[in-house]
């Protein structure tokens, strides 16, 4: 469907264009045909698929027929403060020629800025649930002039154990049937449903394409690697492909900041993006590979839901993931809103085992790639490093340094025993291998 065919305010559809878009996705035809019409839906929709504009849509087609005054405020509650700031910073790119006032309210920073925007009057607000509740408690934040809720991410919110907070500050919100309210999902579990039954009024249930998770548009291939080789292939993958950006997934924060120095070291300019990163500089990290100031980013799973890049090319798993629901998140990076996009991953001996259960949550055989000899590159970081470890070695007189594996083991690729359960569910083959 075409968004001109919507019953739309005429400057929300130029905005829209303005944005270079013309057809909805999936997820915005269905839920904005019951969203428009003032009522409740709980959304489940896999990750990329355009359920941040669905909202958002909704919210400035109230505010400028209504006008912000009667419409009343528009409150998101998201997990993550990446996620409040980027649905804010979407929420701007419509806002350009409206002038509504929206903020992003988060912890890990000060007050002074955030409640100066409360001050200022706020239309849209959006924030983590220990944020809001302390800036209710302390009586800037008016949780009563809420109009529209959107609960977005939900099933991580309740994974973090917001769920408690959350009910807090829906008790502050006018009865259901005085607000119009939004939940949004990866899945529509048990906990979701009851949720939104509570606490929504009537609400249609939209769920899309509930037995495939992942998103057509990603190509994915996986390659059975080594760990003492990985490095190697990761960058004859980056020299080979070329891709003009991708975020690289890893396990653990150490790892991530090893590999991003190796990755320099390599003439690739990277960064690593942690958890334990204080918050200001995390924002700055985002930011900075957004705007495409650097081409590769190497994150733990901190980055693996909620973050959007406009146009990234590629996702690899460095590491498999222990979660086997991160898999779709993470992949779920790229492919984004109808593109196209690719996902590469490394199976190791270290976490290879994960395999047969990742296939099994994603309903497919992922395409198994031969790393030929050369597709592996060697690591300049580790052969100057060598070399250092050699010149000492002599200079301590204790002769001729044993050297290293690493680099110096033959580039050859192994099955490491890793092997798909016959015994277990019925997988469909992917595109590939049709």
């Amino acid at each position: 469907m075409r968004f001109d065919e919507l019953n739309l305010n005429p400057r929300l559809l130029r905005a829209i264009a303005e944005r270079g878009y013309t057809e909805t996705t999936d997820v915005q035809t269905r839920t904005l045909a019951e969203t428009l019409a003032g009522r409740d839906a709980a959304v489940q929709s896999q990750t990329g698929t355009g359920k941040t504009a669905a909202f958002l849509i909704t919210i400035f087609d109230r505010l400028l027929r209504e006008g912000a005054r009667k419409s009343g405020k528009s409150l998101i509650i998201t997990p993550t403060r990446e996620l409040a700031v980027q649905i804010e910073g979407e929420a701007e790119l419509l806002n350009k020629s409206f002038g509504f006032t929206i903020g992003s309210f988060y912890g890990g920073v000060g007050y002074e800025h955030q409640e100066a925007v409360l001050r200022k009057g706020a239309d849209i607000l959006i924030g983590t649930p220990g944020r809001l509740m302390d800036l209710e408690e302390k009586g800037t934040l008016r949780l009563g002039d809420v109009r529209i809720l959107v609960i977005d991410e939900a099933d991580r919110l309740f994974d973090m154990g917001f769920l408690p907070d959350i009910k807090k500050i829906i008790k502050k919100l006018q009865p259901a049937g005085r607000r119009q309210s939004l939940l949004f999902s990866a899945t529509l579990n048990r906990l979701a449903r009851r949720t939104a039954i509570e606490f929504l009024k009537d609400p249609v249930f939209i769920e899309l394409t509930p037995d495939q998770v992942t998103v057509e548009a990603i190509s994915q291939e996986l390659y059975r690697v080594g760990s003492h080789l990985k490095a190697n292939l990761l960058l004859g993958l980056l020299k080979t492909e070329a891709p003009k950006n991708a975020l690289i997934f890893t396990n653990t924060r150490h790892a991530a900041e090893r590999l991003a120095k190796k990755l320099e070291k390599n003439g690739l300019s990277g960064r690593f993006l942690t958890g334990d990163l204080p918050q200001n500089k995390r924002l700055r990290i985002i930011d900075d590979f957004s705007a495409g100031r650097f081409p590769f980013l190497v994150a733990t799973d901190v980055a693996a839901r909620g973050l959007h890049i406009e146009g990234l090319e590629m996702v690899v798993n460095y590491d498999l993931p222990e979660d086997i629901e991160s898999y779709v998140h993470r992949i779920g990076r790229t492919g984004r809103a109808g593109q196209s996009g690719k996902a590469v991953s490394l199976a190791c001996e270290k976490y290879g085992d994960k395999l047969s259960e990742i296939e099994a949550y994603i309903g497919m055989r992922i395409p198994i790639r031969t790393a030929t000899p050369d597709l592996f590159v060697s690591d300049r970081g580790f052969e100057a490093e060598l070399k250092a470890r050699e010149a000492r070695k002599r200079a301590m007189g204790s002769g001729r340094g044993r050297g290293f594996a690493g680099d110096r083991r033959s580039a050859r690729t192994a099955d490491f025993g890793f092997h798909r359960n016959p015994a277990g569910p019925e997988l469909k083959p992917s595109p590939a291998e049709k």
